[in-house]
């Protein structure tokens, strides 16, 4: 069955470097640092640095959507970051975010903290990384929420994209190279009646039947007045 592709971000939806916005551990005084810089609009580079020792093995560096997002991905079934190649892939452990609550900042300017649902994958290779809706867990903090409930898809405010420490697991400069991120499900072929036998049939294969049933009348008929 093929896939039915909705882009997010690169494909036929730009990279725009001006869409994205930097969250990274220096909120909360530690020294880790993220860009996302656009390459070409179907190449986009995620990377930085993670420092762990100045918050004594945590830390954080990530980029996320501008703004308040009204993504309805209910229709779909996960997500599919795509990485360039053919030697690209750092073999390190990412994380992408979607939020369903985006909060306004606090009296003291900085990024009001909310549930963030997180699927991890590692950059082993280029090619097409598929994350279902399963694969997202809630997340507080970079801990495991498991009383926040269900990943409302009808209502993503925000995408992000984070490199952590995954306390102490990794550290050091990250480079990922993306083709796109996007929305995917499959679309099964159209199928019509079925057969006396029961079996349906491919569109287009009824259709090569139809025309080799005209084609098989034509002989029959001009063999008939030959004969």
């Amino acid at each position: 069955m093929p896939d039915q592709i909705l882009y997010l971000y690169g494909g036929d939806r730009s990279w725009t470097s001006d869409t994205w916005v930097t969250s990274d551990d220096r909120v909360r005084g530690g020294a880790s640092q993220s860009y996302l810089t656009v390459q070409t609009p179907q190449h986009a580079r995620f990377h930085g640095h993670l420092d762990i020792k100045t918050l004594g093995g945590a830390g954080f560096a990530s980029q996320h959507s501008l703004g308040t997002l009204s993504l309805n991905l209910g229709d779909y079934e996960g997500v599919i970051v795509s990485i360039r190649g053919p030697d690209k892939a750092d073999g390190k452990k990412y994380a992408l975010t979607l939020k369903n609550e985006v909060l306004p900042p606090g009296d003291d300017g900085r990024e009001q903290s909310t549930v963030s649902w997180e699927a991890e994958f590692v950059a082993k290779k280029p090619g097409d990384v598929k994350l279902r809706w399963a694969d997202f867990k809630a997340t507080y903090r970079g801990r495991e929420k498991k009383d926040a409930g269900e990943l409302d898809l009808g209502h993503i405010e925000r995408v992000g994209l984070m490199m952590r420490s995954f306390f102490g697991e990794q550290e050091g400069d990250f480079e990922l190279h993306l083709f796109s991120i996007s929305a995917f499900k499959h679309v099964p072929y159209e199928t019509d009646n079925a057969d006396d036998d029961g079996e349906p049939d491919l569109k287009a294969e009824q259709g090569g039947s139809k025309k080799s049933a005209g084609t098989a009348k034509w002989w029959t008929s001009l063999l008939c007045g030959l004969v």
